[in-house]
């Protein structure tokens, strides 16, 4: 019984030790800016790009659809004298279908489930994951207690630039990139080896 009091007291001792030198150490307090993160990684700048693109192929084909309609509509009015009520009516719904194809066209396009943000997503999904991964080992290492994101929707009013570590984040992604560039060229070599030896 002795043991087991002396035990549990030194348990509690150790954990109110513990809670004491944690609050007494007090809360860290970290952020990145995940816009300068993303300029910084050259498959994003490029892959961006392809969708700059994209957009602007399919805004010019809505463009396109647009003048199209507005000559539809323009030529009904001409030919508005010459037409029976029976043949206006079909033309006008001929139109109003045009118009709904442009409509759903534009929501395919840039809808909140359309193409672009379909493509912006798979962008950045991947530079996302490593960041979050790296973000992940320097809290551990650092013994951060939390990590915001600057250019997301949560208010910072006000932040140091010491607790920024966007740079560190970035050193670590490009120091991952050239490990990974070098695996990609010692494989070269040793496909272009084993190729010449056979």
């Amino acid at each position: 019984m002795r043991r087991f009091l002396t035990i549990s007291l030194m348990t509690i001792l150790c954990i109110s030790y513990s809670t004491i030198s944690n609050a007494q150490r007090g809360t860290r307090v970290g952020y990145i800016d995940m816009d300068i993160i993303l300029e910084s990684v050259e498959e994003y700048n490029k892959a961006s790009l392809l969708l700059d693109k994209s957009i602007e192929k399919w805004k010019k084909e809505i463009e396109l659809k647009k003048i199209q309609l507005k000559q539809f509509q323009d030529q009904l009015n001409i030919e508005r004298i010459l037409l029976t009520p029976e043949l206006i009516k079909d033309r006008e719904l001929e139109i109003q279908d045009f118009a709904f194809e442009i409509v759903n066209l534009q929501e395919k396009r840039f809808g909140p489930v359309g193409d672009m943000i379909i493509q912006r997503s798979k962008l950045i999904q991947p530079v996302q994951d490593q960041v979050l991964s790296i973000v992940k080992q320097i809290a551990e290492e650092k013994k951060y207690d939390f990590i915001f994101d600057r250019s997301s929707s949560v208010t910072m009013l006000y932040s140091a630039k010491i607790y920024d570590i966007s740079d560190l984040v970035i050193k670590r992604i490009n120091r991952q990139q050239r490990i990974q560039n070098r695996k990609e060229q010692l494989e070269n070599l040793k496909s272009k080896i084993n190729s010449l030896n056979n």
